[in-house]
């Protein structure tokens, strides 16, 4: 309601990135980066960040939030593909089937919404675009063997990633931003409890087991649905039920053996 998107996002990073550079100055680990390390936070910061969210936004814009929030579920099964092909593991033919259903499933759910205008085919070309992009930074990272703290990589990366942005901003928005207390709590809520809090378990988590971290983001599909009907009062119908059931099933069934390990 008060910021552009582009504004809104470039303005959380680089706060982001300040606030936790300056945590970590504090400590004893090593700050500055060194030689490769530049090049592997670059390309992690523009893959889990830059590239995902400036998409992401733009998406958003052109599709409901529910459909958002149900193609967020497809992140587990397309990290867990790109873990296979990055080890050089054959992936199996129930990984396809699951991405299979799981795509049939979003489309499901999004039918209704492109008959009733929530949704444009361009928002969902971009929407699982950044998708891809979001898996692809998290399988990158968890191959690195960072010798930095997370909070430096974090730091570093969410810095990286709102200097990329901030041409496009200054470029593409036109200063209809209105910096007043809703924009601020706004972006205190998106720095502090997503880009700091958030990011920094998520990337515990990833160096614990990529495929193992994705299992938690089975939970976005019904918290974003059910906020998106609540808060957003957006249609919830037969359609978006089933397209619910088969991306949930689809994620099951993709990862079943890790899930019963």
């Amino acid at each position: 309601m008060s910021a552009e998107p582009l504004t809104l996002f470039t303005v959380r990073f680089l706060l982001a990135g300040v606030i936790l550079l300056g945590v970590a100055r504090i400590g004893p680990r090593r700050f500055w980066p060194q030689g490769r390390e530049w090049r592997h936070l670059t390309i992690f910061g523009l893959l889990n960040t830059a590239l995902y969210l400036g998409i992401f936004i733009i998406a958003l814009q052109e599709v409901a939030a529910g459909i958002t929030a149900l193609a967020l579920a497809l992140n587990p099964l397309l990290i867990g593909l790109f873990s296979s092909i990055w080890l050089k593991r054959q992936v199996k033919l129930r990984e396809w089937a699951s991405i299979g259903v799981g795509m049939v499933g979003v489309g499901l759910a999004t039918y209704p919404l492109l008959q009733s205008g929530f949704a444009t085919v361009y928002g969902i070309v971009l929407l699982l675009l950044s998708m891809v992009m979001y898996s692809l930074g998290a399988v990158y990272y968890s191959s690195i063997t960072w010798s930095l703290s997370r909070t430096v990589i974090n730091g570093w990366q969410v810095l990286i990633a709102g200097l990329v942005i901030l041409p496009f901003t200054l470029i593409t928005e036109g200063g209809g931003t209105t910096y007043d207390v809703q924009f601020w709590l706004s972006i205190v809520w998106l720095v502090i409890p997503v880009s700091i809090g958030a990011v920094q378990l998520w990337l515990f988590l990833l160096k614990e087991d990529p495929v193992h971290a994705s299992l938690w983001l089975f939970l976005c599909p019904l918290f974003g649905i059910m906020y998106s009907v609540i808060l957003l009062k957006e249609p919830f119908t037969f359609y978006t039920l089933i397209g619910t059931l088969l991306v949930l099933g689809s994620l099951y069934e993709g990862q079943r053996n890790r899930i019963r390990s």
